[in-house]
This record gives structure tokens, sequence and C-alpha cells, in this order.
């Protein structure tokens, strides 16, 4: 059988808006830590941006007790990414701004405040229910076919050949046996726009040839000389008709693609992730939930474990946990679960204060990957011992 995961470029519009909803909340925590900040006076942010042709509209609610430049902050975002010419999309510097935001509504503040919510603790900042996934296919216990398609984006991204524009996706698609484990690459797909100013008539049939050693330089583990590849199959990609000058860009709209691409059994729940601060779980229990589901892999209970956590707003603890080791499991799943709450702090404090989620420049590297870094706090396996414990 095979087994397809999804990616995007950091200049897919989707994953544009996204960047600035994430820079923007990243400001605000950086700035407020300026005036002396903690988990009781921290911001609540909940933003979503849109971009369409030449206009970005950025909405929401924040509650903070400093000044942001929302102008500035896109404009420097947008450009960063790589739009600073409109023969490429989109242009950072003369692009149209549109700012929406609105206080948070005091009633949700409540309940996310210990000293004024009915529960006396920093609750969830909305109801959800969200997933976390693992597997051992991997060193990060990872689908394979989404550690791929990630390695191959940032590949593109990284490659300093001004033809390739910022915007692009991809997807890999891998052969697995009869028991999940895979084999090889099968086809690579990468759909990049093209500055072909960059490009003299007489080379533009180079330009797939360059594409595909990006690619097989960075899956050469994986690919052979029967991997199939593809690209731009349309048969042609301009820059100028690329990001939100061909489509739209909306806050969310890449979930799948950047929780576990698209990976059978890897679910999703909830909402968007990085246009919100960590009180909402949306977002620090998409970190709890894959903490949970790889130190359950890595204890060796399981090769393969989904994590269901769902929460009530202006609560603190979940409302209940289910574990899917999908007949993997070398214990019922519903011991594992029982103890899930025991050892690990899955309230948005103890999220919050475990993976150090008021930082800002986590929020600034969150769109492009939610877990391959091993920097981040939720990627460690620091509850193996005490899980064999609990469960022996």
């Amino acid at each position: 059988m095979q087994i397809t995961s999804e990616g995007v470029k950091i200049g897919h519009p989707d994953m544009v808006a996204d960047s600035i909803a994430a820079n923007i909340i990243a400001a605000i925590i950086n700035e407020e830590h300026k005036i002396g900040m903690d988990i009781h006076c921290m911001p609540h942010c909940g933003l979503e941006v849109f971009l369409g042709k030449g206009l970005c509209v950025v909405g929401g609610e924040v509650a903070t007790r400093i000044y942001i430049d929302i102008e500035k902050n896109v404009r420097e975002t947008v450009m960063g990414i790589g739009y600073r010419d409109s023969a490429l999309g989109l242009n950072g510097s003369s692009m149209g701004i549109l700012n929406t935001i609105i206080p948070q509504s005091p009633d949700i503040n409540i309940g996310t405040r210990e000293d004024l919510g009915k529960h006396k603790e920093i609750g969830a900042g909305d109801q959800g229910i969200i997933y976390g996934f693992a597997c051992d296919e991997t060193p990060e216990l990872l689908p394979l076919t989404y550690v791929l398609v990630n390695k191959m984006m940032r590949a593109f991204e990284n490659c300093g050949n001004p033809v390739f524009a910022p915007d692009g996706k991809g997807q890999v698609t891998v052969d697995y046996d009869a028991n999940w484990r895979p084999g090889r690459v099968a086809t690579v797909l990468m759909s990049n726009a093209i500055d072909y100013r960059q490009v003299p008539d007489k080379f533009r049939s180079a330009v797939e040839d360059q594409a595909r050693q990006i690619a097989v330089d960075c899956l050469a583990d994986w690919v052979d000389d029967k991997t199939k590849f593809l690209f731009n199959p349309t048969g042609e990609w301009n820059a100028v008709n690329s990001c939100s000058a061909a489509d739209s860009g909306v806050t969310g709209r890449k979930l799948v693609v950047q929780l576990y691409g698209g990976y059978p059994g890897a679910q999703l729940g909830g909402g968007a992730i990085v246009n919100k601060s960590p009180e909402k779980v949306d977002c620090s229990a998409a970190f709890g939930a894959r903490y949970v589901a790889k130190n359950i892999v890595a204890a060796g209970l399981a090769t393969k474990c989904s994590v269901q956590l769902a929460y009530a707003i202006g609560m603190a603890h979940p409302i209940s946990t289910y574990i899917n080791t999908f007949g993997t499991g070398v214990i019922p799943d519903e011991k594992i679960a029982s103890v899930v709450n025991t050892v690990f702090n899955l309230t948005p404090a103890g999220m919050i204060e475990k993976f150090d989620l008021l930082r800002g420049d986590i929020f600034k590297k969150l769109p492009k990957t939610l877990f391959l870094d091993n920097n981040y706090l939720w990627e460690k396996t620091d509850k193996v011992d005490t899980l064999k414990k609990e469960l022996k």
C-alpha cells in the first residue's frame, strides 16, 4: 500500500497568513516581557488573517497591556518571507492592510484568570477537542511521509536559487508493507512558482532538473531509480500568478499539513494553533497531546499512538482523555489512559510552564513546523521512566 503526506513552503498564502498572526503574537509577548509579565498577566490573543490580492485583513481579539504597530509587523513578516516584488505575487511594502482587531470578550477573559474565574484557576481559553500522535517510523517518532515532505519543503526554501519563488507545495508518497512498515519513496510531487525573470529562455527546460536535484538530495536515503518525480504538473506556474495574486490565504487552513501531514490515524480536532496565545488549548494542548503520545511510544508501550484531550472553557483540567494505540499497545489502552493525567500536567498553566510557551521566538518558528525541532520542549521524552513505573 502507499501513503502520501502533503507539505507547503512558508511562502504559500495560507502559511503567510499563519506567519503574520504568529509574528504579531510574538511581538505582543516580547513587548509584554519588557514591562514585566508572567502567566498571571499574560496577553490573550486569538487572531485571524485573510490575504487577498494586494490586501491583508487582520482580525480577532486581543487582551494586552501594550501597543503593537500591526501594519509594520505585517509588512516586515511578508517581506521577510521574500515577498518584496509584485512580480512574485505579493509585495509587502505596497500591500493594503486593514486592522479589525477588537478587545477580548470579558466573558472569555474571566475564565482564563485565576483571580476572576468561577473555578479560581487559569482555565482553558475555549472548549476544544485536541489530538496528538506519534509512531515509531522515524527517530522523531513521526510518520516518515510527514518528515520527508517537510524536509523537502525546507530544502526548497533554503536552496538559495532565486528561480524558485517563495510559494510552493509538494507531496511525498511512500510504499508500505502489510505491517505498516515504510520501504521506499514511490512518488515525489513538487509544485513551485517560478520567477522566469531569473531564467534565460534557452534554460527554461533546466528548471525541472534543478528541482529534481533538490528533491533527490534531501530524500536520498529513500528514493531509487524507480521513484517517480512530478514537477509543476500543469506545465506552468509563473511567480506573478502565485501567493495571494492567485489564491487567498487564511489562518488555520493548513492544519492537516502542519500537524501530521494527513497520515492515516493522525486525527485533527479543535482549531488553528499558531494564531492563538497558549491559554487557548487549541494551541497548548496540541503540544501537550503530542508530548503524551510521543512519550508513550518512546516508552515502548505502543508503536503507534493517538491521544484525544477534551476541554471545557474556563476549566483547567481535561474533561476526558482517550488513548488509541491501534492494536499495537503492550497493555490495554484504558490502562494507559488511566495514568496520563497523573503523569502529565495537561492544564493550560501546566503546559505553558512545561513548554515555556511565553516566548516570542517560539511563535515565530511555529508556522514552519510544530514538531520537527528538538529544541521544542514538547518533543522531549522525559516521561518515559515515569510511565514505565506507573504502568508496570
